[in-house]
């Protein structure tokens, strides 16, 4: 059976993202083709990107938080990421935490909940632009959801119905490729 990682996208103490993410683990949870675990990225703390060599030509990380946010996703075989947009792209934190890793993350699939004021699409396609090079397949079902109709206030995440179907689907193509990537990495 596949373990598949629901990534938060945020760090923020003030953040939505952790609410998205929950709902996402709870229809998740009613499968029983895959394990589901969230994984909050504020949880590694990470700190900004720094590291000497870039992770492409090497494991020998200067960061220790490194090591246990490596351990964590090679441990994984596929992502949903949740994000948010900031100014038209991913947060500076999930940013940090994909450069952070490069064979952690080959040969897997991700799918991409987003959200934002115009649900987050922007920053859905620059995630998929920037998953491309640590050589992360991604499906193309999506969430977008909106921080007008799909938030109280902004703040309270209370998702309309019909996006549990899309979620549905995202979760069918993570599954399926994370199934088919595992072949490829073994």
């Amino acid at each position: 059976m596949v373990k598949i990682g629901i990534i938060t996208g945020s760090t923020r103490d003030s953040r939505v993202n952790l609410q998205v993410a929950e709902w996402v683990k709870s229809i998740a949870d009613k499968r029983t083709d895959a394990e589901f675990e969230l994984v909050d990225i504020k949880d590694y703390h990470l700190p900004k990107f720094n590291e000497p060599i870039p992770a492409i030509m090497s494991q020998d990380y200067q960061a220790p938080e490194a090591y246990p946010w490596s351990k964590k996703i090679n441990g994984l075989d596929g992502f949903i990421f949740v994000t948010p947009e900031y100014n038209k792209a991913i947060t500076s934190g999930l940013k940090d935490a994909i450069d952070y890793l490069y064979v952690e993350w080959n040969h897997k699939a991700a799918g991409i909940v987003s959200y934002g004021s115009t649900l987050g699409v922007t920053a859905a396609n620059n995630l998929r632009l920037i998953l491309t090079v640590p050589k992360v397949a991604t499906v193309g079902p999506s969430v977008a959801l909106s921080l007008f109709t799909d938030f109280q206030d902004m703040s309270t995440f209370n998702p309309a119905p019909y996006h549990e179907d899309s979620l549905t689907k995202t979760i069918d193509d993570v599954v399926s490729w994370s199934t088919a990537l595992k072949t490829v990495r073994e």
